[in-house]
């Protein structure tokens, strides 16, 4: 049975601070989960699968869900580092979420699948201009250039740029993909599929 697990702490979800004359919104705030909201499919209670130590955010991988922001964006500039426990496995980035808290609603995915970050995916119905949808399936547009990860058990950082209907990806520096056509708005996600990792230092700020 599919089940909705929600935490959605009324504190304030995020704080604006200033970085190099740069606005800077923290999406997490290295104690505990405030401003976000868990979805999973079935079993645990979110607190088994999304958790806090050492000022990162531990996902267990199973079962498979995500971790969204209360809140829904526009235009920005995403940074996000994350690093496998043990081997690496599957995860993503998920930007424009739109409503409806199922497995999966309609979203981007920036893949961080060890060997494949850098691909975009359309879940949940949504598509990417100029990117065929196999019946069936989900269109994939593959990165442009070769592997830019780190090794297993070492920090990546992510770079996600969401201005209007396109979505731009670096991975450790590296320009891996573009796309057009999506959803201008919505909300910003850490999945949890396949094994476990962690996140830190997750913060927006604006597009030029």
């Amino acid at each position: 049975m599919r089940m909705k697990c929600k935490i959605l702490l009324l504190a304030l979800a995020v704080g604006a601070v200033s970085c190099g004359g740069d606005a800077k919104t923290e999406l997490f705030n290295g104690r505990d989960l405030t401003g976000w909201v868990c979805v999973t499919a079935g079993g645990p209670a979110a607190a088994e699968v999304f958790t806090v130590q050492d000022g990162c955010i531990r996902v267990a991988g199973q079962p498979f869900g995500f971790l969204r922001t209360a809140e829904q964006y526009g235009d920005y500039r995403l940074h996000a580092e994350w690093r496998w426990i043990g081997k690496p496995s599957n995860s993503g980035l998920f930007q424009r979420i739109q409503e409806g808290d199922e497995l999966w609603p309609s979203l981007i995915e920036c893949q961080l699948e060890s060997g494949n970050a850098g691909d975009l995916l359309g879940l949940g119905g949504a598509t990417m201009a100029g990117v065929e949808s196999p019946e069936g399936g989900v269109p994939v547009k593959k990165r442009v250039g070769g592997a830019s990860e780190k090794p297993a058990g070492e920090w990546n950082e992510a770079e996600v740029i969401c201005k209007g209907d396109r979505i731009t990806v670096y991975v450790n520096g590296v320009l891996q993909n573009e796309c057009s056509g999506v959803n201008t708005r919505g909300y910003i996600a850490l999945q949890s599929e396949g094994g476990p990792l962690e996140f830190r230092n997750i913060y927006l700020t604006e597009v030029e």
